[in-house]
């Protein structure tokens, strides 16, 4: 059995998919996301190995209260970079009647048979995909992550081939990411997609500094405000979000 890497887990997690969830946080991942707010979840050494028997064994403590519409939720760091894991953890869950969630940012994503494969399988046994769409253009995407956004609109395109149900989420980032050509073009994009079943638009926020400060890192988005509750209104009037 494979041997996940995990760098915690949240017992009641509420505002990460439908219902109460059980939250597992993998370690590893590629991009540097410039507001970042899990950078001890980057490297992908290190964490606590478990296989998907025992994850779901302490998930199921709390099964009595998800409800519904709970279940588990599986973030990162970048949960996709465990694929192998992530997949087996998905089908047992699904053996054990357990909802599965994948939060991710897609960078991983290959658009070749042999991922796809892998991919597709993992996607039979998740129940909703939290797709985050961190910028529309791909150079100021690659500044903001260090990486393109072509596989991830590609992954976009392809969940809603599937009809994957997707929850998009967007961080509203003053100065960056909150202009009303940037959020047009992403509303015309999502609304391309027949999957999609709710948007979301998260305030940027600076509560992840400290972590940067603890790795030793150098926190670029320090004279970045949040963004008012009028710029959140705003965006998610463009993004047509009810």
């Amino acid at each position: 059995m494979i041997q996940g890497r995990v760098h915690s887990t949240e017992s009641f997690g509420s505002v990460d998919g439908p219902g109460i969830r059980f939250i597992i946080f993998l370690k590893g991942c590629a991009m540097r996301c410039q507001y970042c707010h899990n950078p001890d979840t980057w490297k992908a050494e290190g964490g606590e190995l478990m296989t998907a028997d025992e994850l779901l064994d302490r998930a199921e403590r709390y099964r009595a209260y998800w409800g519904e519409q709970g279940g588990i939720t599986v973030s990162g760091g970048e949960a996709l970079l465990q694929m192998d894991f992530l997949t087996e953890l998905f089908e047992e869950a699904h053996r054990r009647g357990i909802n599965t969630c994948l939060d991710t940012a897609g960078q991983p994503f290959r658009n070749d048979e042999a991922y796809l494969q892998k991919f597709d399988r993992l996607m039979d046994n998740t129940d909703l995909v939290l797709l985050d769409l961190k910028h529309m253009d791909d150079e100021p995407h690659r500044k903001l992550t260090g990486f393109t956004n072509r596989n991830i609109l590609l992954m976009a395109e392809h969940l809603s081939r599937r009809g994957t149900p997707v929850w998009i989420r967007h961080v509203l980032v003053p100065g960056i990411t909150d202009s009303d050509d940037h959020l047009q073009r992403m509303s015309a994009f999502i609304h391309a997609l027949k999957n999609v079943e709710r948007v979301e638009v998260l305030p940027y926020h600076t509560l992840g500094i400290f972590k940067w400060q603890n790795l030793g890192l150098t926190y670029e988005l320090n004279d970045v405000p949040t963004p008012t509750n009028e710029q959140v209104r705003h965006a998610e009037e463009i993004l047509n979000i009810k």
